[in-house]
């Protein structure tokens, strides 16, 4: 195989990797975003037994904390919980922004193809 048959290949490699990390980056950003919702859902809304039409437990975000010991029972909403999903989310989160980046510089790296790209400029 000559060197200018095999500069097509090693491009088209090089697109196809790119092209795969960049399928894996918006998969890590669904999960990421995804993960964000839950945590805000966790941070934000109302729980517990209903009173008067309302949810006896608020948010820890939303108001007060309440010293109930249903509100207490509830453990994903303990603050040694909470901080585990945040973590979790910051993971998925930190992986999605490495995968895009290394997605990006494979692209650009990627060389490209027609008569501009050859190495003797010919």
């Amino acid at each position: 195989m000559t060197a200018d048959a095999a500069a097509p290949d090693h491009a088209e490699k090089k697109r196809r990797e790119a092209s795969r990390i960049e399928g894996w980056s918006i998969a890590w950003m669904l999960l990421a975003l995804a993960l964000w919702g839950g945590f805000a859902f966790l941070m934000l809304s109302d729980y517990g037994p209903e009173s008067g039409g309302r949810a006896v437990c608020r948010g820890p975000l939303a108001g007060p904390s309440t010293r109930d010991a249903v509100c207490r029972d509830d453990a994903l909403r303990q603050w040694p919980a909470l901080l585990g999903v945040l973590a979790l989310t910051l993971v998925a989160t930190v992986t999605a922004a490495a995968t895009t980046v290394y997605a990006k510089v494979l692209a650009r790296l990627a060389p490209e193809e027609g008569p501009a790209a050859s190495p003797t400029g010919r």
